[in-house]
């Protein structure tokens, strides 16, 4: 699936910029129209919006110093004002008093009801949420400072398990290899993240190329006064079109079941629409995480997965692990060069070099590879020497 076209990427700078573009034009109209007007007009305005931001603070200080000094700010006077005043706010009404104060207060008393007029009235609008944040503006708060669902619900997916699991994967995959020599086809943990957030119990009900194998050995691990809490791992064989099988660690994403459900619960008022978003939220945070994480890197990957694209096509879950194993056999990881030995010349009989894969375990070089043997230096004619583990012909 092409995550590109479903991702959301951060939001940018366009708003400010439609913003500045429209105030321009504005101060370019109204000097065209009246150039001696401008200055005041300009003034009136700023002076306008900078005492109504700070009359809405002042309505907000109210409220908290009555009824919320001690419950929710433990009866600071100083956190009250950092929660009812932004620094923004302030710095602009500081600008505009500057301002004035330097070029001097001469309005007229129509200017002056004007400023408190108008003042007012934002004061109003604003508390009645007439000029209240936008759905997106609000989405970008919840974003920039981590308040979303999907933030809490991706650090506790990681923290509370992948962070401890992953590490400890391979050593489970070995172990499974040298109780039943079955190799798998990845050595990473797949996680599945349907767009819908419907994790099913079971992968069959969704594909029929997908068919649980067996369950890797238990992992076992103290946590949060639980002893020998144990942690497991399901085997998963996967038939392509041409009955080819393919092995691996597959899961969903379980933190996804919490959003299905909050979204089936009239109570907790998440939509269709905002599970989704979550979901994709969900996704872009754990993905940066896990990037970032040294003990989960190259030990997993993660599966989006087009609801529209499940439904049309009955093998959809199938395709989407096949390609991404597929992808995985042409990659090379950067540890591999370091656990790879390079065959040297020994004394004695000639033996094939043994090569370590990035998965543990030790394995023969493929026959279409060819390998170097180097040898000792001889010279150019040499009498045959009898030896007692080669016959020479």
């Amino acid at each position: 699936m092409g995550e590109e076209h479903v991702v959301p990427r951060p939001r940018g700078w366009a708003p400010a910029a439609c913003a500045v573009g429209l105030g321009l034009i504005a101060l370019v109209l109204v000097s065209l129209l009246d150039p001696n007007f401008i200055k005041g007009a300009c003034e009136l305005a700023a002076l306008s919006l900078s005492l109504g931001a700070l009359l809405h603070s002042l309505c907000l200080l109210t409220e908290e110093l009555l009824f919320h000094s001690q419950q929710r700010y433990g009866g600071s006077f100083k956190r009250i004002l950092h929660a009812c005043f932004s620094k923004a706010n302030v710095v602009g009404v500081f600008v505009v008093f500057i301002v004035l104060l330097l070029g001097g207060f001469t309005y007229t008393p129509q200017q002056g009801t004007f400023v408190v007029l108008t003042s007012t009235f934002y004061t109003l609008f604003k508390t009645l949420g007439l000029l209240g944040p936008a759905p997106v503006e609000i989405s970008e708060v919840c974003e920039t400072r981590k308040m979303n669902v999907a933030h809490g619900l991706a650090w506790s997916f990681y923290l509370g398990y992948l962070k401890l699991v992953l590490p400890e994967l391979e050593e489970q995959v070995r172990k499974h290899f040298s109780e039943t020599r079955e190799m798998l086809s990845s050595v990473r943990l797949h996680i599945l993240l349907p767009l819908s957030a419907a994790a099913t119990a079971r992968l069959e009900e969704v594909d029929h190329n997908v068919c649980y194998h067996k369950n890797l050995p238990e992992l076992q691990l103290d946590r949060a006064g639980i002893r020998k809490r144990v942690y497991k791992h399901s085997i998963y064989k996967i038939t392509d079109q041409n009955k080819e099988d393919y092995y691996c660690v597959v899961e969903y994403a379980t933190p996804l079941l919490t959003l299905y459900q909050m979204s089936q619960d009239g109570f907790a008022g998440f939509s269709a629409w905002d599970r989704r978003q979550q979901v994709l939220l969900f996704y872009t945070t754990l993905s940066h995480i896990l990037e970032n994480s040294l003990e989960c890197r190259n030990r997993y990957r993660l599966i989006l997965l087009e609801d529209e694209q499940a439904a049309a096509l009955p093998h959809y879950l199938s395709q989407e692990l096949i390609k991404t194993l597929q992808q995985q056999e042409h990659e090379i990881p950067m540890v591999l060069a370091q656990e790879l030995p390079c065959p040297v010349a020994e004394k004695g009989p000639l033996r094939a070099p043994v090569y370590v894969q990035h998965n543990g375990l030790q394995e023969e070089p493929p026959s279409s590879l060819p390998s170097l043997m180097i040898s000792g230096p001889r010279p150019l004619r040499s009498i045959p020497v009898e030896n007692t583990d080669y016959t020479h012909d």
